[in-house]
């Protein structure tokens, strides 16, 4: 019996098959038709389209060019501050990664989060009961939320998904979020906002995830003392503003510049693996707070890098999804991506970070794209990262 099992899951792998379709057509619903059609050319039996569309895009139009070209096929999907393929980075694109062949199931639901984020989280995971029988399972969350409803949303998923399912996904990004534009999500031939995208893989065969960012901290821990809705008020009990620009040797009153924050984000240590990245904003606040979601009572440390240690992150991250596939060859790698790395990295460093993955995938069908936030959880109950990089592979 057992070789018969062990027969019937080799021939359901080789069944299985992972890919990704791209367009650069400006026109937006002509990007939507050529990436699904390039991603179904060869196969007749999808179950599941994942769409990264770049903001420049509108998505209403890039969701009628997907629905005409793949009739039936269940699709969910978010814009992008960029997308990313074994070609490499770029902007203005819409990528489609098809799944399909035996030995997947999936299922997918979207739910507004206006009201409860936390509700929303655990409705958005009840689509995980539909794939229980799979050996292995993963929840892919899509969320267009601000980041102060995303832990809430990643704790009513793990309330649902428990500590045997893992979680990853990521914030709808936006290529200026400045120009007036909002992140939106797409599931089925809905457009949302305000809203988050539940999506079960279960598998036949195994599901790794990978989570790194390559900062480190530096200096003596400071305690969060006091925070409100969106804001860190105070570091060891004084202004969190004041504190943060000591720490990094400026004038303790003059705020510090966005590329200054983005190379020096606090991070929430953890009991194993690298601490929780999470970005601060100097925005200049009378009451001398920073902007960014940290909870109270956590103790955090200033975090310092630079483009090698971002990039020997995604070495790693690669290598811990990678390596949880034990000895099967991965069908398909998506990358989750933070759009502060793509920014930190520039051009040529976002091109070497897009090549590594590629190496890493081998023959595997590559995509990703560049996020607002990110969302794993593979042990713990938190989920919620910022400036990181997040793998998902599927054998």
């Amino acid at each position: 019996m057992e070789r018969a099992e062990a027969g019937r899951l080799e021939r359901a792998r080789r069944c299985r098959w992972a890919v990704v379709g791209r367009s650069a057509h400006p026109d937006a619903a002509s990007a939507g038709r050529e990436a699904a059609r390039s991603a179904l050319a060869a196969h007749d039996d999808a179950r599941l389209l994942i769409v990264f569309a770049s903001s420049d895009h509108d998505l209403r139009a890039v969701a009628d060019g997907i629905a005409e070209a793949a009739p039936g096929v269940p699709v969910v999907g978010t814009t992008t501050a960029g997308e990313l393929d074994a070609a490499g980075p770029v902007q203005g694109s819409v990528q489609a990664l098809a799944l399909g062949g035996d030995g997947f199931s999936f299922s997918a639901t979207a739910v507004s989060a206006a009201a409860d984020p936390r509700d929303a989280g655990a409705r958005a995971a009840a689509c995980v009961g539909d794939v229980a029988d799979a050996p292995h399972r993963v929840l892919l969350l899509l969320s267009d939320g601000s980041n102060e409803t995303q832990p809430d949303i990643v704790r009513g998923a793990y309330s649902v998904a428990g500590a045997g399912v893992p979680l990853v996904g990521g914030l709808a990004g936006h290529r200026a979020p400045d120009d007036g534009g909002e992140p939106e999500l797409l599931y089925g031939n809905a457009v949302l906002k305000g809203a988050v995208v539940g999506v079960a893989i279960g598998s036949d065969a195994p599901i790794g995830v990978g989570v790194r960012h390559g900062w480190h901290p530096v200096g003596e821990p400071m305690l969060v003392t006091r925070v409100a809705a969106g804001r860190v008020l105070e570091l060891d009990g004084r202004p969190a503003a004041t504190v943060y620009r000591e720490r990094l040797g400026g004038d303790p009153d003059v705020p510090v510049t966005v590329a200054a924050t983005l190379t020096h984000p606090l991070g929430m240590r953890r009991r194993v693996g690298e601490a929780h990245a999470r970005w601060v904003d100097d925005d200049g606040a009378e009451d001398g707070s920073l902007r960014g979601v940290v909870p109270a009572g956590a103790l955090v440390w200033l975090m310092d890098s630079d483009a090698d240690g971002v990039i020997d992150a995604t070495d790693a991250a690669c290598g811990e999804a990678l390596g949880a596939l034990g000895d099967d060859p991965p069908l398909a790698v998506v990358a989750f991506d933070c759009n502060a790395r793509l920014m930190i990295l520039g051009d040529d460093g976002a091109r070497d970070e897009v090549a590594r993955m590629a190496a890493h995938a081998g023959d595997a069908a590559l995509t990703g794209w560049y996020t607002f936030g990110e969302i794993a959880r593979t042990r713990g109950t938190a989920g919620v990262h910022q400036q990181t990089l997040v793998v998902l592979a599927l054998a």
